[in-house]
């Protein structure tokens, strides 16, 4: 996950190659360290360098690794003609690679060719079944065609093997949400939550989803979940707050004429509610009216 200051970083080297400042090889060489997917500006200014013998031959073994980036860049871009260039360089190069051997699989996806390409994936992955790359081409090749119970697939294989891997979790709940499959991705999240428990994105995601699911134990739990992203924001998670109110409501709902033991105490969503207030004050006040009707509706 890249950090809100390697993205300024980022952004700030990308303003300066475009407006001519130079450093072009320190914008590439961080955006490939970062895994950003930059792909229009890499292979404009990735291609100033390649297309310049003395620019190339400065950059040592690296100009390989730069050959490499644009290739990657032009297939997202389909300039398929440029990633073909590429490739070749790299085959002559590199004879035999394996590394090129997927660069090769990408160019048959990039094309449209999906059974050439899952062939070449499966070659690959036969002679290497821990390739996580050729792993995720095949989840990222399903979801291309739209073929969602073939990502999900490929994504609980994959996830078999690299358990450890957070956005390969993260990816397969937001799959399962847009299905509609709440319990599977809560398992998503509560194996997120487990690795990497400061993270306040992870249990928002995970009370989202118990809040859907409805049901007074998920929402008592996705009530500790609002409460627990709050705490590790600040207390400045606007829909952390608005979850709070809104298990709230639906639990009086569910307990309306129980005895009092069963009934939460009322200090935390009149807590949430004042929060709520004040953020409203200093970022929207013109929408305070409708938030102090929509805590009304809720009888909060």
């Amino acid at each position: 996950m890249v950090t809100r200051t390697e993205e300024e970083e980022v952004n700030r080297l990308e303003n300066q190659v475009e407006n001519g400042g130079g450093g072009v090889w320190e914008y590439l060489c961080l955006v490939h360290k970062l895994k950003l997917r930059r792909s229009d500006m890499v292979l404009k200014h990735g291609l100033s360098i390649l297309n310049d013998s003395k620019k190339r031959s400065a950059l040592g073994p690296e100009e390989w690794t730069l050959y490499e980036q644009v290739a990657v860049a032009a297939m997202d871009c389909q300039s398929i003609d440029v990633a073909k260039d590429c490739i070749k360089v790299l085959q002559r190069k590199f004879p035999g690679s394996k590394r090129v051997g997927r660069l090769e699989a990408m160019l048959l996806e990039a094309r449209g060719l999906w059974s050439e390409a899952e062939n070449a994936y499966s070659s690959l992955l036969e002679e290497n079944p821990f390739d996580q790359v050729v792993h995720k081409r095949r989840v990222a090749m399903a979801k291309a065609q739209g073929n969602t119970s073939a990502a999900i697939d490929w994504l609980n294989k994959y996830l078999d093997l690299f358990m450890a891997d957070h956005e390969a979790w993260r990816e397969l709940a937001e799959i399962y949400v847009s299905l509609q499959m709440y319990k599977q991705a809560a398992f998503c999240y509560e194996e997120l939550i487990l690795s990497q428990p400061t993270v306040p994105l992870y249990h928002l995601a995970y009370a989202d989803v118990l809040y859907t699911l409805g049901g007074l134990e998920n929402l008592q739990t996705a009530k500790k979940y609002y409460a627990s992203t709050i705490d590790l924001t600040g207390g400045k998670n606007t829909r952390a707050l608005f979850g709070i109110c809104l298990c709230t409501s639906a639990i009086g709902q569910l307990t309306k004429g129980r005895n009092k033991e069963d009934k939460e105490s009322p200090e935390l969503q009149s807590l949430s509610a004042m929060a709520l207030e004040k953020d409203y004050k200093q970022r929207a006040p013109s929408r305070l009216s409708v938030l102090s009707s929509t805590l009304r509706s809720l009888k909060i």
